[in-house]
């Protein structure tokens, strides 16, 4: 009793360890048990016994004057649900957390703080323990099971918040549910049936009205992409979030481009493949491409393959390779990057004639023409013939467009072809002459005698080429 007292004198609000002191005795001389025979103790003391029924009127009574005495010293120093003396007393009593002297590093705390938050909870004390909680860490987003800061108390405040979770959805909080929902599985709660169909509940709400008007477009993609999060493999979900924000990216096509390719490309992200999402994007690409805005040639090029009648996108891409060949060293001094640097202003080049417009493909066809044969010429200096004979393979150039590349490549013929005599091999060597007198006399490149000829721009022939699809 003396313990009682001097906590109820002026100034006593803080003196954690004499509330200890008190909690401990309280708790175990009222114990449902009566395992210390308090009972028995007070029928002695009166010499006349207790009845049953006034005992425990006595002793719930008591055990209600100790609460309360407690919960007006948290009061007075402000002390949270998580800290409060009437919560280690209700624990106490309960048999679930022991409490301890106070250490001098954590004065104020009479229980550990994860059981502090399992018995609010435990005791219907949610909205106390969510209260206390988001005082002390405002940020929610950053409620997860992993951080340490919050791993003592996430079960119990998972909990809590699918409660609360439910409790506004029957109150047709959509947002707020979802919320609750949301952060309940960051902080490692897997939800539940009925959990689970109260976000369906908020999902299919969320945003909007009875009426319709007042309605929240923003709300409602938040909403979902909340409720899509929590419940990845429910595909009506999904189909909802996707076509809402493809209908948000039509809505401010015009008025609000970024945000419109925002919407899409979310709506690419929940259903990857999405037509009217694509079509979309594609249709913010078509825009940039007539405003000539700065593009990324892998965005364009897709687009090209979507949509190969795509003038635009055509024309973008045979000016950029053209361009990209222009700054690439159409001379340069030989150095070991030289041939390098050749084949890539030829390979750009040839995309370009490809896809450049009619208007300029002549002009784009010379610059090609120009660099195979700068190409072949270095070839010749610094390379095998075969090497000239693959490039003059590849068709980039007809034969008779330029004679100093047709006398290049017969040289190589006729170069190979005394190789090959040195070599041993007599057939090879007939059948580079024979390349090679064919053209000098002008003759197409391909299909030579027989067989369908090579198209344009053919790859991957061998470094030992014997020239022999010319003639078979």
């Amino acid at each position: 009793m003396s313990t009682l007292r001097r906590l109820s004198e002026e100034g006593r609000h803080t003196e954690a360890s004499t509330t200890a002191l008190a909690i401990v005795l309280w708790a175990h001389l009222l114990d449902e048990e009566d395992l210390s025979d308090f009972h028995g103790f007070l029928s002695e003391r009166r010499d006349t016994p207790v009845p049953e029924e006034l005992w425990e009127e006595a002793r719930r009574h008591l055990y209600g004057r100790i609460a309360d005495l407690l919960h007006a010293l948290d009061v007075r120093a402000d002390r949270d649900a998580l800290a409060a003396w009437r919560t280690a007393w209700e624990a106490e009593c309960d048999g679930i957390a022991p409490v301890v002297i106070p250490s001098a590093a954590d004065p104020d705390s009479l229980i550990p703080l994860g059981l502090a938050a399992g018995h609010l909870v435990r005791h219907g004390r949610r909205i106390d323990l969510l209260d206390a909680y988001t005082a002390r860490h405002p940020d929610t987003t950053a409620w997860t099971v992993d951080a340490p800061d919050h791993r003592a108390c996430a079960d119990a405040l998972a909990q809590a918040l699918a409660e609360r979770g439910q409790e506004r959805v029957r109150a047709a909080e959509w947002t707020s549910a979802l919320s609750d929902f949301s952060t309940a599985a960051r902080l490692g709660r897997a939800l539940g049936a009925e959990e689970q169909q109260a976000v369906r509940s908020a999902a299919a709400n969320v945003g909007r009205t009875n009426t319709g008007r007042g309605n929240s477009p923003v709300t409602r993609i938040q909403g979902l992409d909340l409720a899509h999060a929590l419940l990845p493999q429910d595909t009506s979900l999904a189909a909802e979030l996707t076509a809402e924000l493809v209908r948000q990216g039509q809505r401010v096509f015009k008025s609000d481009p970024a945000q419109s390719r925002r919407r899409f490309a979310r709506a690419l992200e929940v259903t990857p493949g999405d037509p009217d999402a694509r079509s979309g994007l594609d249709d913010h690409l078509k825009a940039d491409l007539d405003r000539g805005n700065k593009l990324c040639v892998d965005d364009v090029r897709g687009l090209l393959e979507r949509d190969p009648e795509c003038v635009s996108a055509r024309k973008w891409l045979g000016d950029h390779y053209a361009e990209l060949a222009m700054t690439a060293t159409a001379a340069a001094p030989d150095t070991d990057d030289t041939r390098t640097t050749l084949e890539r202003r030829v390979e750009l080049l040839s995309l370009a004639v490809d896809l450049a417009d009619p208007a300029r493909n002549s002009r784009v066809r010379e610059q090609l023409d120009t660099a195979v044969l700068l190409l072949a010429e270095h070839l010749e200096v610094t390379a095998s013939p075969s090497d000239v004979i693959d490039l003059f393979l590849r068709d980039l150039i007809r034969t008779g467009v330029s004679a100093r590349f047709d006398q290049t490549v017969e040289s190589a013929y006729l170069n190979r072809a005394r190789e090959r005599e040195r070599a041993g091999d007599p057939g090879g060597a007939r059948r580079d002459r024979a390349c090679a007198e064919r053209i000098e006399a002008g003759l197409p490149a391909q299909g030579l005698l027989f067989g369908p000829s090579l198209g344009p721009h053919a790859r991957g022939r061998g470094r030992d080429n014997t020239g022999q699809e010319a003639l078979f």
